[in-house]
């Protein structure tokens, strides 16, 4: 039988619907759309999908990249909105995304954080067009804490749905930062950190007590007020550090830095000179 006769047909127009050109399937979704492996190579063959890696296939696109890397916020919005993976991107690259890029160093070629705690196999496999880094979702006891709002893909009963509608499931500017400071020192640089905290002005003193009080770890909360009383912007007057379990005992985070005298933690010397800014 043809693989586009009978209900096979059905199967490719679902598939032609849910995933526009330039976007990503695995063998799982596959499946459970009813489309098997035998149907999957047919369809390779005749160019209507093609297979970047073992179980993972994308829409063919007219134009093809010169470079044949694979568009990163594609292959994120594919695995949200198509796949229905529960990861977000966060920490740098959320806060680059919502407008705080032009407070990075240019030059610096940062890498794309993506947070899941069951992120595929196939991932790490693609050539991506910017280097991708995936982390857990367990720095907060709630993972869903501080998202952006969900918005559906072209999943059953959606099918109208257009790709420009879509958009990018990520951190807040408030869990953004804390992700961000989770990574220092060893995967983040205090300067970047820095750059972006000047910036951080309008941030919301209610979502970041929540954020702060269901957040793991007690490095993270020391760090979040050594940054913020180093700026001292308008909504640090909203919260107080007492209200935090900050933990007890000295925090060794950085060589040859110094001990933060109020919250115990070793930084870099600058962030323990008096005022705020600089």
């Amino acid at each position: 039988m043809s693989i586009v006769n009978g209900h096979n047909r059905t199967n490719l127009q679902n598939l032609l619907e849910s995933v526009p050109p330039g976007f990503l399937v695995d063998s799982a979704w596959l499946e459970a759309n009813s489309i098997g492996r035998r149907s999957a190579y047919g369809y390779v063959k005749r160019g209507w999908l093609e297979r970047l890696a073992h179980g993972v296939f994308r829409r063919p696109v007219p134009r093809r990249n010169p470079s044949n890397k694979i568009d990163w916020q594609s292959c994120v919005l594919s695995m949200q909105h198509i796949m229905g993976y529960p990861v977000h991107v966060g920490g740098m690259t959320a806060l680059a995304l919502q407008g705080y890029s032009h407070y990075l160093p240019l030059g610096d070629q940062l890498p794309v954080w993506l947070y899941g705690s069951a992120t595929p196999n196939w991932l790490k496999k693609l050539q991506l067009d910017a280097p991708l880094t995936t982390r857990s979702r367990s720095l907060f006891t709630d993972p869903e804490i501080g998202l952006t709002q969900e918005q559906e893909g072209p999943g059953p009963g959606n099918t109208a749905a257009l790709p420009w509608d879509w958009t990018i499931r990520m951190s807040t500017p408030e869990r953004a930062v804390v992700e961000a400071l989770d990574e220092l020192p060893h995967h983040e640089s205090f300067h970047n950190v820095e750059m972006v905290f000047e910036g951080l002005t309008t941030l919301r003193p209610k979502l970041l007590d929540a954020l702060l009080n269901d957040c793991r770890k007690i490095k993270v909360r020391r760090l979040f007020f050594v940054f913020a009383d180093r700026y001292g912007h308008a909504w640090r007057k909203r919260l107080n550090p007492d209200d935090f379990d900050l933990g007890r005992g000295d925090r060794a985070l950085v060589k040859g830095g110094r001990l933060h005298p109020r919250y115990r933690i070793v930084v870099p010397e600058a962030f323990v000179e008096s005022g705020t800014g600089h």
